[in-house]
């Protein structure tokens, strides 16, 4: 039984490690913006400064390396719909310690 290997390959997304190396590289440079901006104090600020750079490089390792780019409109809306419960409830934490 050799199966079909050649459908499962054709069906693979390989990416260009010309792409890959420009995905680490805004990796590394997001990487070292957050550290840069730790070391910042922007007051009540820092914990959304912290939030966005960790979205934006948390997005770049999924579309990319876990290739969630590539799937279908409905992986991508339950992906979506997990992204928006999640910050609701980080919503309802802050606005927990906000009114304490």
């Amino acid at each position: 039984m050799t199966g079909n290997i050649d459908h499962i390959q054709s069906d693979a997304h390989i990416q260009s490690y010309g792409k890959l190396l420009g995905v680490l590289a805004i990796l590394l440079f997001l990487t070292a913006l957050t550290i840069i901006v730790s070391r910042i104090h922007f007051g009540g600020a820092n914990i959304w400064v912290a939030l966005i750079v960790a979205s934006v490089k948390s997005s770049f390792v999924l579309l990319f390396f876990m290739h969630l780019k590539y799937e279908s409109i409905l992986i991508k809306a339950s992906f979506l719909a997990t992204i928006g419960f999640l910050s609701i409830l980080i919503g309802f934490m802050f606005w927990d310690v906000a009114f304490r």
